[in-house]
């Protein structure tokens, strides 16, 4: 493939690949193409093994532009590497990783200035041996995986992408727009990524330490019992909430509330209780102008210090100095 000028991004296909993950980035690369006219020069390209149509995970059928082979014989400025999963019979996320595309990716990474990858792409680029000694990002259902297949990569199932000198990272499948919009503010500056952002009705960017999952989600009930809880928890958050109330609301006694927890979310109930207050203090402070004050007493913490301790003892960190790190800009 001839050098173009400008900046040229090739998204690798492969069969099963999550559509979004492919979507997406065009989709913001063309905004900021039409927001700067030719100031952008960003050129898309989807590349495959061959020219023959991928079907996605979505079933959903895309064309490739370019072969591997042709986009390897050229200069690329940005290699985007998304992922796909299979699941087991007991319903198991594993990423797909063929050795046959891990070859190719590494091939098309030495002719690239910028490597990124999307959701479980990490995978493949950690089996090219492009992760590692580097901190990287995936999403946080195959990070345990990415860790121990990869132990030279240190993973970190957090944030919702992480940049390490020319490989960035990225976490979920949406995040692949927050890591689009880095890379447009990257190129072009943080102006730019705004009006882009404005066009998607996005907030300029989540920074890349936020985190890509919840509190209640990260830790899943198999009970219909403790679900009910968890969402009973949820709606009174801003309320006293005892383990005498639960067990009350779910017919149980103390003891058995408690052993309910343990078995189920590996946790005590106050412990559960006081990380989904913390998770909603977080998005209070990232997304509001309540005062601390304010955001103690929304979340149930009842007084500002109770809230300093449960930050400090598990994010290290206060709820001023939070929100002066991660506060989402607001777009006008």
């Amino acid at each position: 493939m001839p050098q173009t000028a400008g900046r040229l991004i090739v998204i690798v296909l492969f069969e099963g690949v999550d559509l979004l993950d492919v979507t997406g980035p065009p989709e913001v690369f063309s905004l900021a193409l039409r927001e700067t006219e030719e100031a952008a020069g960003y050129r898309v390209l989807l590349a495959a093994e061959t020219l023959d149509p991928v079907t996605t995970g979505a079933g959903v059928r895309i064309l490739p532009d370019i072969t591997f082979e042709r986009a390897a014989a050229g200069s690329i400025d940005t290699l985007i590497v998304p992922g796909a999963v299979e699941f087991d019979e007991e319903r198991r996320v594993h990423p797909l990783v063929e050795p046959r595309l891990v070859e190719w990716v590494r091939v098309l990474a030495g002719r690239t200035h910028r490597i990124t990858s999307v959701c479980v792409g990490a995978h493949l680029l950690a089996a090219a041996g492009l992760l590692d000694g580097k901190r990287a990002t995936t999403h946080w259902s195959t990070a345990q995986q990415l860790a121990a297949d990869h132990p030279a990569v240190e993973v970190d199932a957090d944030p919702i992408f992480i940049r390490e000198g020319n490989v960035w990272t990225g976490a979920g499948i949406s995040a692949c727009l927050d890591l689009s919009l880095a890379l447009i503010a990257d190129d072009l500056g943080e102006a730019v990524a705004l009006r882009v952002a404005r066009q998607l009705v996005m907030y300029l960017k989540r920074p890349s330490g936020q985190s890509q999952f919840s509190v209640p989600l990260e830790q899943v009930s198999t009970t219909r019992r403790i679900e009910d809880l968890r969402h009973h928890i949820l709606r009174h958050i801003g309320e006293p909430l005892t383990v005498v109330d639960l067990a009350a609301y779910a017919h149980v006694s103390d003891r058995h509330l408690t052993r309910l927890f343990k078995t189920d979310l590996g946790t005590t109930p106050h412990a559960y209780i006081e990380s989904v207050r913390v998770e909603k203090a977080r998005h209070e402070l990232e997304s509001s102008d309540a005062t601390v004050e304010r955001v103690a007493t929304l979340c149930g913490f009842g007084t500002t210090d109770t809230l300093v301790r449960a930050f400090r003892r598990r994010l290290n960190t206060t709820p001023t100095e939070y929100r002066r790190r991660f506060r989402v800009p607001q777009v006008p």
